[in-house]
């Protein structure tokens, strides 16, 4: 059964950088595209990047482009995603989700595109 935990949240000051894990259990990864959603109290949840199988393919939110990477290790069943010059707009949960897709537009990768998904990581951004 597929299994996915995060990790890596925690309080970072402005400026700050993060890198979260998602690890993934129970199915072989290569065969996985795997986004990354974040949710914020009150607002809805919210693509932030994806990941093809293969990693050759990556999606980012405008929001996060260029302070944001996505990286996957198969041998490692573990997806990553860096997070340099934290905003305090960037606070929220963060969840990692998993499904045979092909990596789209984030701007239409909404939370059902992916079947299944982590618990998630809180990530706050404050000074």
């Amino acid at each position: 059964q597929l299994q996915l935990v995060e990790s890596g949240g925690g309080l970072v000051q402005p400026g700050g950088s993060l890198r979260l894990s998602c690890v993934v259990s129970g199915v072989n990864l290569d065969h996985y595209a795997i986004g990354w959603f974040r949710q914020a109290p009150g607002k809805e949840r919210e693509g932030v990047s994806c990941i093809s199988t293969t990693g050759n393919s990556t999606r980012y939110a405008d929001s996060v482009k260029g302070r944001f990477t996505i990286s996957r290790d198969n041998a490692k069943n573990t997806v990553y995603l860096q997070m340099n010059s934290l905003k305090p707009e960037d606070t929220g949960v963060y969840y990692c989700a998993a499904d045979y897709v092909f990596c789209v537009d984030i701007r239409i990768m909404t939370a059902d595109y992916f079947a299944s998904w982590g618990q998630g990581t809180q990530v706050t951004v404050s000074s």
